[in-house]
């Protein structure tokens, strides 16, 4: 009975998954963007992979490309540059002293966003979807 109930769970989830085009990331649309996978990196050491809450990352960011900013549930945080091509868009800026980047696949709305420092680095996984 209960794998039963799964397969319809799965195709509920993944059909509403898959509403989402390709114009929904090409930065006319504000996201919501949920970082799933984390690394921490230092130098000469073995990247630690982990959850975002174990580096301090919000569980969600909204990502408003026309005021140019980031919205987490404690800083909004500027988007100091941002550079667009067929495959992805790129965005930059600095936080608390790291500067961040932002990887955002076009086709299907998956990120990777790094915040580096002197001292390490920070790498979150992670998918968006369309406010």
């Amino acid at each position: 009975m209960e794998k039963m109930m799964r397969v319809p769970l799965v195709a509920l989830v993944w059909a509403l998954g898959s509403t989402a085009t390709a114009g929904d990331f090409d930065g006319s649309k504000p996201l919501i963007c949920a970082p799933v996978e984390a690394m921490e990196c230092h130098s000469g050491e073995k990247c630690e992979a982990g959850i975002p809450d174990d580096v301090g990352a919000p569980a969600f960011m909204r990502i408003d490309f026309a005021k140019k900013v980031i919205v987490g549930p404690k800083r909004t945080s500027p988007i100091r540059s941002m550079d667009k091509d067929g495959n992805q868009i790129l965005l930059q800026g600095t936080e608390l002293g790291l500067a961040w980047s932002m990887a955002l696949n076009i086709m299907d709305g998956k990120m990777v966003s790094t915040f580096s420092s002197r001292d390490g680095a920070y790498v979150l996984f992670g998918s968006c979807t369309p406010l």
